[in-house]
This record gives structure tokens, C-alpha cells and sequence, in this order.
């Protein structure tokens, strides 16, 4: 229900997170040249995390070579710590392009990672847009962040 009475801000919410020096408060995880890698603030399951390129483009033929790369390679390394920290049975990583995709930031390529367990109910909509969570987001945070200084 937080996400669907939250108020709509204006301009895109992952160019703010991007220009802001609050790491922490914006659930950012890790920060790179082109991109960086975020926790959704509305998982779809505990540890749902966003790889996005810090440029504004939504046409994902438009990026870099240098975007995409570090892209995969970050998402790669964000699933190797995800499989330390909460030992999913499996992962979603997807780009939801354009709006008839289901993308709700259509005009700002993100990619996804969803970690799955089986039979979660994550990806079902139980009341109203409403997912079913549950850890807290921080202490999934601090989570993600000790597995990532542990080899």
C-alpha cells in the first residue's frame, strides 16, 4: 500500500538517487563509471535489487558498450552475493522496455534482479499491487553489504 499512496515525484527517481550523497537513505549499493546497482524500495522479493546506468536514456539500443557491460558485470556480481546472503533457488534479471513491457520508469533503462525461492508468492499480486515481504529492506541492506567485504 506504501507504493501505491506514495506521492508521485516529479522528474526521474533514479536520476535523483544518482545526483544525492545519500548512498544509504537511497538503498544505493554500489556505484560505478557508468552505473550503479540500488535496492528497490518495493521488492518484489527480499533482496529485489536495480543495476542502472547513471545516464538518463530509456532506449536501451542507445547505450553504451561501456554502459551495458558494466551493467552485466555488476549484476553478475550482486547475484553472486545475493546467492551468500539469502540463498535464493534461482533469479529473474529483466529489462522491462517501454510501458507496454510493464516498465513504470519507462524513459530510464533499469535492470532487475529478483532472487526466487520455491513457492514464493512474490511475483503474485496479493491485494491491490500489494507484494508479499519478508525481511526489512536495511537489515536486507546490511546484509548484502557484509557479503559483499566477505569472499
Amino acid at each position: 500500500m506504501q507504493m501505491i499512496r506514495a506521492p508521485k515525484e516529479p522528474g526521474c527517481f533514479l536520476c535523483t538517487k544518482a545526483a544525492e550523497d545519500k548512498d544509504a537513505e537511497n538503498l544505493i549499493l554500489e556505484r560505478g563509471q557508468t552505473c550503479m546497482c540500488l535496492m528497490n524500495l518495493y521488492p518484489y522479493s527480499n533482496g529485489h535489487l536495480m543495476v542502472t546506468p547513471y545516464r538518463h536514456v530509456g532506449d536501451f539500443t542507445a547505450l553504451s558498450d561501456q554502459e551495458v557491460t558494466e551493467m552485466m558485470l555488476m549484476a553478475r556480481s550482486w547475484v553472486r552475493d545475493l546467492q551468500k546472503v539469502g540463498e535464493p533457488q534461482g533469479f529473474n534479471l529483466g529489462l522491462n522496455l517501454g510501458r507496454a513491457a510493464g516498465a513504470g520508469v519507462a524513459d530510464h533503462v533499469h535492470l532487475h534482479i529478483v532472487p526466487r525461492w520455491g513457492g514464493d508468492t512474490n511475483f503474485m499480486t496479493v491485494l491491490a499491487e500489494a507484494r508479499v515481504i519478508n525481511q526489512a529492506l536495511e537489515e536486507t541492506r546490511l546484509e548484502l553489504l557484509r557479503a559483499r567485504t566477505t569472499p
